[in-house]
């Protein structure tokens, strides 16, 4: 690191420092962020506000865990209690009734109850975007308090994803009693203020929020599990990734998010630093809606992918070590099989380009934003690429929140643009609906065909195990004939982090568990 770096990185230290009310102590961790949240509404995805909400509520369940090689691993084959103590099932597996672990109190000092369960299923059905997204996967007909420990969940049928999908973070547990003090006839469930405060019964709590800065998270006093070890969390927004590792590197923080190959290999040559990896669940990817000119062609699409030097991309981009992504499911989820059969082949791409009537080329431009860090250069990659088979891109860098809105339900009108889908809960059904379903909610490219998505139907709710199998074996042999997306590689999950920070362990979401982290030094 320059004298120049040194000096700028400790600069920004003492802007991160100014946020706080008092000076940083042995119990703050501070986080280099890409962004601070734009919103902390569990159910509205903005910059900043799955790395952060996962520290605000938690779940009735979570996985298991299991020892591998010397370190804590979750066991996606187990589900156990976490804020539900225990639970039963009906017969026909349509019903289930949870029972409420007693003392679990927010920070406002309210206590869990069956109503507060009601309220978070409820907010989210209200608003029909991530929490009422797994509530239609997982086949939740209704939520009804019992009594003010237990709740029962009745399915419209059974499946095979309901229990793994309680393990998520939204619909969320809200302190639905500090809520109401904020909700309107014409906001019943509070979602504005949602937007920038918290109520959860998770370790954190937010307490300040700057716009552009960062925000400020502390311990939930009245946390029900092990008092975490960082009184407070200092999530700083960086948005230069150069600046996060120096600031790493110097000490100034105790995590980097989102640094490129190099800067890993920096931050891991360097003493007192250190890098924690995991091979993730979202690919890289680039998509295509099928459903927009030119990109309703089938031809023009599988011509896209044959340009594509997918060897060249993991050296340029990847750093020669990236996992080749070949399916639409990752093999982290049960029933993966490797599908995709695209390779370089230049030829291929021209005659297919020919076919689809563009025998001079065609210029199309691609859309991209800052969220990750692979995005810019896959792009650079693939415009040099598919500009020797005579498709001109153009790239487009929008605002994330602008990139987001445009990939919502019920719009969708990206018709090329790079995105990344982490599968939150580690099941096949789930997996496929979130990207691939009519109604998912990570569908960013408007992948909708009702017999797609009826074979995700019977991957869900099919009970004889063989068949559901099938199933999503069908499913991701159709995925990759329709040749909607461009499947480069697994980034993976790497986390900058100082040496003496320990007990990282990787989560689905692919966020830090806060309250699972100290600092030995």
């Amino acid at each position: 690191m320059t004298r120049d770096q040194s000096r700028f990185g400790h600069a920004v230290a003492m802007v991160i420092l100014a946020m706080a009310p008092t000076a940083a102590s042995a119990e703050d961790l501070i986080v280099a962020a890409v962004s601070g949240p734009r919103g902390v509404d569990g159910d509205v995805w903005k910059p900043g506000s799955i790395e952060t909400v996962v520290n605000v509520y938690e779940s009735l369940v979570r996985y298991g865990y299991r020892a591998e090689n010397g370190t804590q691993v979750i066991d996606s084959s187990v589900i156990e209690p976490h804020l539900a103590e225990s639970w039963t099932e009906s017969e026909d597996g349509t019903e289930y009734v949870f029972t409420l672990r007693q003392g679990v109190k927010s920070y406002y000092g309210n206590e869990l109850t069956a109503d507060d369960i009601v309220f978070g299923w409820e907010k989210s059905k209200s608003q029909g975007r991530t929490g009422n997204f797994i509530s239609t996967a997982s086949r939740i007909e209704t939520v009804e308090a019992l009594s003010p420990y237990k709740v029962k969940y009745t399915l419209i049928q059974p499946n095979n994803l309901f229990l793994r999908a309680l393990s998520h973070y939204t619909p969320m547990l809200i302190d639905s009693t500090e809520a109401k003090k904020h909700a309107t006839p014409d906001d019943p469930y509070a979602t504005k203020w949602f937007d920038s405060n918290t109520a959860g019964f998770g370790a954190y709590h937010l307490m300040n929020n700057r716009a552009g800065e960062g925000a400020i998270f502390i311990a939930n006093p009245n946390y029900f599990g092990e008092k975490p070890y960082f009184d407070r969390v200092i999530y700083r927004e960086i948005p230069s990734a150069a600046t996060r590792t120096s600031l790493l590197i110097a000490g100034e923080v105790h995590i980097a998010e989102q640094l490129n190959q190099q800067q890993l290999a920096m931050v891991h040559a360097t003493e007192g630093t250190k890098v924690m990896s995991h091979p993730g669940s979202g690919s890289a990817t680039v998509r295509m809606n099928p459903h927009i000119p030119p990109f309703d062609d089938l031809r023009l699409r599988r011509a896209i992918l044959y340009a594509v030097d997918y060897e060249a991309i993991d050296q340029a981009v990847f750093g020669g070590v990236g996992e080749r992504s070949q399916s639409i499911l990752p093999p982290s989820v049960p029933g993966y099989i490797k599908a995709l059969y695209y390779v370089h082949d230049a030829e291929r791409a021209k005659e297919l380009l020919t076919e689809a009537g563009y025998p001079d080329g065609i210029d199309i431009d691609l859309h991209y934003t800052s969220v990750f860090w692979w995005e810019e250069p896959l792009v650079l990659q693939l415009r040099s690429q598919l500009a020797e088979v005579g498709i001109r891109v153009t790239p487009v860098k929008l605002p994330n929140t602008e990139f987001s809105a445009r990939g919502a339900i019920g719009r969708r009108d990206l018709p090329f643009a790079t995105h990344l889908t982490n599968v939150f809960v580690l099941d096949p059904g789930y997996a496929l609906f979130l990207s691939a379903h009519s109604k998912g909610s990570s569908n960013r490219n408007d992948y909708s065909f009702p017999e797609f998505d009826a074979l995700i139907e019977t991957a869900i709710v099919e009970r004889d195990q063989k068949k559901a199998m099938e199933a999503v074996a069908e499913a991701q042999r159709r995925h990759a004939e329709d040749a909607t997306w461009i499947d480069t590689f697994f980034p993976g999950t790497h986390v900058a982090m100082r040496a003496c920070v320990k007990n990282w362990v990787w989560y689905p979401t692919n966020r830090l568990v806060w309250r699972q982290l100290s600092c030995e030094k």
